[in-house]
């Protein structure tokens, strides 16, 4: 028996919500006072609309150990749990304390290990997926554990956005270019570094040419497509991910593409009109 617990800033399409092996522990978001718990009640037209009015723009909290502890309970024998970025937010560091106060409260052997995805949103999903694969092929706790170390080493996460407000607005874009003009609406096509921070890749004037650039992007950095997953999260904007798959089944052959529409988190970051890819 295995349980894979995932952070809710990453998505989780439906075939793993009616997956018993799949648990999602929520993140609490808060826009001007008003609380929001990224769970099956989040309303992402009522959010949207609610950051769009903010002044500060919305924040985000990270689950509390006991919400991680309460996910480890059960029956299941192996639990894995994947978490957003270390490097940007306390999830990770909350599922490793919850994993210790566990055990310190638990005799019961339980193997438990805590991914630190170095990426969000379906960068987590895919990871989990993996993991699924891996189980169910049998492999030992020890193995999977490692494989998918490996796997998460090799993931890439690319996203361009419509607008940059809320990043700007809660410190994530300090590292980036301060020329970005909206009012020459330039794009910059965002990625994530082999530690889990934001960095700008690219720009491109206009939202077509900036995808068209981040699937060049996605290319360059993708080895053997036809053995992965790729996975692309939008912000309500179905026809604009449709667009980008077509565009990449043209262009390489994958395992498979899934497109999931955002979830809490990742709509306060990416915001209407954001693409996020990972692979």
């Amino acid at each position: 028996m295995y349980k894979i617990v995932i952070d809710s800033c990453g998505e989780l399409p439906e075939e793993l919500k009616k997956d018993g092996h799949f648990q999602s522990v929520s993140l609490e978001l808060e826009v001007d006072g008003y609380r929001i718990k990224d769970d099956a009640t989040f309303n992402q037209l009522d959010f949207l609309r609610r950051v769009k009015a903010s002044l500060k723009g919305p924040k985000s909290s990270c689950p509390s150990p006991e919400q991680y502890m309460q996910a480890f309970e059960g029956e299941a024998e192996h639990v894995y749990v994947v978490t957003l970025s270390g490097k940007l937010s306390g999830s990770y560091n909350s599922a490793v304390l919850g994993k210790d106060l566990y055990a310190e409260e638990h005799d019961d052997n339980k193997q438990i290990h805590v991914f630190n995805s170095r990426s969000a949103s379906i960068g987590e999903t895919i990871i989990g997926m993996k993991i699924r694969d891996y189980e169910e092929a049998g492999l030992p706790f020890e193995e999977v554990v490692k494989n998918t170390e490996e796997y998460i080493d090799s993931v890439n996460t690319f996203f361009v956005l419509e607008t940059l407000e809320t990043l700007r607005k809660n410190g994530r874009l300090t590292n980036l270019k301060a020329f970005i003009a909206t009012t020459l609406n330039i794009k910059p096509v965002m990625g994530a570094t082999k530690e889990g921070t934001i960095c700008q890749l690219d720009q491109a004037r206009g939202m077509n040419r900036a995808l068209e650039k981040m699937i060049k992007y996605i290319l360059d950095r993708t080895k053997d497509c036809e053995n992965r997953v790729l996975a692309i999260s939008h912000c309500n904007c179905l026809e604009r991910a449709k667009a980008v798959k077509e565009k990449l089944e043209k262009v390489a052959k994958f395992k498979e593409i899934i497109i999931i529409n955002t979830a809490g988190v990742s709509s306060m970051y990416a915001n209407e009109g954001g693409v996020i890819i990972a692979v």
